[in-house]
């Protein structure tokens, strides 16, 4: 439990950071919003294009693991929009849902959990697990949310300003460019990398940061949608998600037990920060995903800990 709160705990610090910041006035009551666009429009995307971009086909080809990983996130995200639609959640409000139940921190938390507890061999995994979670989950969210947004009734007008406001969505745009240089086998230029690395090594800071901020303008608030839903969704996350990613892997897929144990592992992890920028973007009920993200971060210690206690 100690090496999990060690783990965790730079990203308590940066999220009291954004807090301090704000109860002392260093940042003022525009800080949530104009941070979190840094991430969005410049720090996110570098990070996306050079996650994919200096990707290795060879490495992230592992079926077994891609399937097991990307199916666990999938059926839980799929089931929490059904559930939250059922209760009268919009689409786009379910879509960010379905990120707080789907969207494991494996970039933050991933890479040095993985690399105490399993080492070296289990790195190429939790690069496939980034890419599913923050490319391809993040871009179909997008596209659901930009579809649930629009109001219009006419199928055609729909349609035309979904494909409109697609391709000028840095996040979506990055990874996919970043593809197709990975695609075509282009080395990115060492200063381009460099310059990558350095505006993309921002993002997580920085949205720490801002949910910090936000907390501090929001503290005392329940979220709309209330206790229940907030606490639902948490089970989703830490409970729902890596029991659906056992039963993929181990019964039906009957992957390795190594390979097995990663995806588990790292489908257990707590919410990243991704939700919360999208919903303090699109300005739907970030006190909600922001509270997800704190509580799921503060119980993974426990269970995380006991998952490693029952497996080894």
């Amino acid at each position: 439990m100690l090496a999990n709160l060690l783990i965790v705990l730079p990203i308590f610090a940066l999220i009291l950071t954004g807090w301090l910041a704000r109860r002392l006035g260093a940042l003022g009551p525009n800080a949530t919003r104009e941070v979190n666009r840094v991430v969005v429009y410049l720090a996110l995307p570098a990070l996306l294009f050079d996650i994919t971009a200096n990707a290795v086909p060879s490495q992230i080809w592992q079926p077994g693991f891609l399937a097991a990983f990307t199916a666990g996130c999938g059926t839980v995200f799929a089931f929490t929009i059904w559930f939250r639609m059922r209760q009268g959640s919009q689409l786009a409000d379910a879509a960010i849902d379905g990120l707080n139940t789907s969207y494991a921190n494996t970039g933050f938390m991933g890479f040095p959990l993985l690399l105490a507890v399993i080492g070296e061999s289990a790195m190429a995994a939790t690069l496939i697990a980034t890419i599913v979670t923050a490319c391809i989950l993040f871009a179909f969210a997008i596209v659901l949310i930009e579809s649930g947004l629009q109001t219009e009734t006419r199928r055609r007008d729909i349609t035309r300003k979904i494909c409109l406001s697609l391709p000028k969505n840095p996040l979506l745009v990055a990874p996919l460019l970043g593809g197709m240089v990975m695609a075509a086998g282009i080395q990115v230029p060492e200063a381009l990398d460099t310059y990558l690395k350095l505006l993309g090594g921002a993002a997580s800071p920085c949205a720490l940061i801002a949910l910090g901020l936000f907390l501090a303008d929001n503290s005392g608030r329940q979220p709309r949608a209330g206790t229940r839903v907030q606490n639902n969704l948490v089970a989703l996350k830490l409970i729902a998600q890596p029991a659906v990613t056992w039963v993929i892997a181990v019964p039906v897929l009957r992957l390795p037990s190594e390979m097995a144990h990663i995806a588990v592992l790292l489908a257990a992890l707590p919410t990243g920060t991704g939700p919360f920028m999208l919903a303090e973007f699109y300005e739907r009920e970030a006190l909600l995903t922001s509270r997800v993200v704190l509580i799921t971060t503060v119980l993974s210690i426990g269970t995380l800990s006991l998952y490693l206690a029952l497996v080894q």
